[in-house]
């Protein structure tokens, strides 16, 4: 089918009423996602310079923060080495960093009057949110392939077993979900660019500080640990340090880490489905 003004195929998430063809909601729906995932990605592969600069704060991080550390012994780390056990938690940094300010390019569509668009088109809003969420996912595995090549380079012991990189990359797509879903949250109730920086920096460290990235939380005060516990943060690194490195222990369980990574983001979504219309206003 073609549209009737401009003789064009209709976007990828307009469903066609073709004979014999009905396309259920759910089918419907992944594809309004992977259409606006895709919109998404295209920005990635025209700049891809993007990369690079993205490599250079997990890169500090490791080569120096963890090396240091590393030599001097300050952190009790079990049996992993401290660079071993830090790893998992700048990948989750990385993610994290990439998502809490994805909030920001939304900001920058509504003033170019592309969020408008989206709005009149066929898409759901939870479709918009979703499709968001996964291009951010993607995001954030390509700094999981960056973050896995230094800690290769710096003789992390990694796990290169299949279903180890396959739950990892699932930990990723759920944690850059989730914080993106929230980052379009504030970017909604702020709604400019100097407000949303403001909070984005504000929030980014201490959910990096208060989880278990760079240490664990037996060594946390008590009031710490129980931010922690209610940090997401400290779910994903916990699934991702069972599965990254060699001899890797999970805390709280990796089935009970993606349930909650899971549970998060779906709230996380259903509210940003509701407020994204208010983005426009």
């Amino acid at each position: 089918m073609k549209s009737l003004e401009t003789g064009a195929p209709p976007p990828a998430w307009v469903e066609t009423n073709s004979p014999g063809r009905v396309p259920s909601r759910t089918t419907g729906f992944l594809r309004q996602c992977l259409a606006l995932a895709e919109m998404e990605l295209r920005k990635l592969r025209h700049d891809p310079t993007e990369l690079v600069t993205r490599a250079v704060q997990p890169a500090l991080w490791l080569a120096i923060f963890g090396e240091v550390f590393t030599r001097i012994r300050a952190i009790p780390t079990g049996q992993l080495r401290y660079l071993d056990f830090m790893a998992p938690g700048v990948l989750a940094q990385s993610v994290l960093f990439i998502a809490i300010f994805y909030g920001i390019a939304v900001i920058w569509e509504r003033d170019l009057g592309i969020v408008h668009k989206l709005l009149v088109s066929p898409a759901s809003r939870a479709a918009l949110v979703a499709g968001k969420a996964l291009a951010a996912g993607v995001r954030g595995l390509t700094q999981g392939c960056t973050v896995y090549f230094l800690a290769w380079l710096l003789g992390v012991k990694i796990n290169w077993h299949p279903a180890a990189l396959a739950g990892v990359a699932v930990a990723v797509m759920l944690g850059a979900a989730a914080f993106s879903t929230f980052s379009l949250i504030v970017a909604c109730i702020v709604k400019t660019r100097e407000r949303f920086m403001g909070i984005g920096q504000i929030l980014t460290m201490p959910l990096f500080f208060a989880s278990n990235a760079v240490y664990p939380i037996s060594i946390m005060p008590e009031w710490l640990k129980v931010v922690a516990r209610v940090n997401p943060l400290t779910y994903e690194v916990d699934s991702m340090r069972a599965l990254m490195v060699v001899d890797g222990r999970s805390l709280y369980g990796v089935g009970l880490d993606f349930l909650v990574l899971a549970a998060v983001t779906v709230a996380l979504a259903a509210v940003a489905s509701r407020l994204y219309p208010n983005l426009a206003q």
